[in-house]
C-alpha cells in the first residue's frame, strides 16, 4: 500500500498553481518530464473531470544515485506534485514523501538524498500555495 499523500491547500487556481510550480522548477535548474493535465484527457474522451494536473519533474544526477543503490527504486522516480480542484473552488497540492521509499535508508548516500527530496517537494508545495509572488 502506497503511503498517504502529504496535502498542501492553495490560494490559487490549478494553472497557477501549476505555473508557479513549473517556473520554481525552472529556475532550480530541475527538469520537467511530463506535464499530466488528466482534466483535459477525460475532456478529450466526453468525460467531465475537475481540473487535475500532475508535473513529473527530477534531476537525473540525483535520482541516480539512488537507483544505483537499489535500482527498484526507479519505479517511483522521478518525483511528481499532483495539483487538483477541489469542491468549493480550493486547489490542493499533494505529494508522497521519498523519505517512504523501499530502499535501503542506511546505503550512502541515501539519507541524505532521500531528505534533500522531502525538502525540495515541502518547499515547492508551499512557495506555490501562497498567494505571495515567489522571489527568484
Amino acid at each position: 500500500m502506497a503511503p498517504p499523500l502529504t496535502v498542501v491547500e492553495a490560494e490559487l487556481d490549478v494553472a497557477g498553481v501549476v505555473a508557479r510550480l513549473e517556473r520554481a522548477l525552472e529556475e532550480a535548474g530541475i527538469a520537467v518530464f511530463a506535464r499530466i493535465d488528466h482534466a483535459a484527457a477525460a475532456r478529450a474522451v466526453g468525460l467531465e473531470l475537475p481540473d487535475e494536473v500532475v508535473l513529473v519533474f527530477g534531476d537525473p544526477a540525483v535520482g541516480t544515485r539512488l537507483m544505483q543503490a537499489d535500482p527498484r527504486v526507479g519505479h517511483d522516480l522521478p518525483l511528481r506534485l499532483l495539483v487538483w480542484a477541489q469542491p468549493g473552488g480550493r486547489t490542493a497540492i499533494g505529494y508522497r514523501d521519498p523519505r517512504g521509499l523501499d530502499i535501503d535508508p542506511g546505503a550512502d548516500p541515501v539519507p541524505t538524498i532521500l531528505e534533500r527530496m522531502h525538502g525540495l517537494l515541502e518547499r515547492l508545495a508551499h512557495d506555490a500555495a501562497s498567494s505571495e509572488e515567489i522571489a527568484g
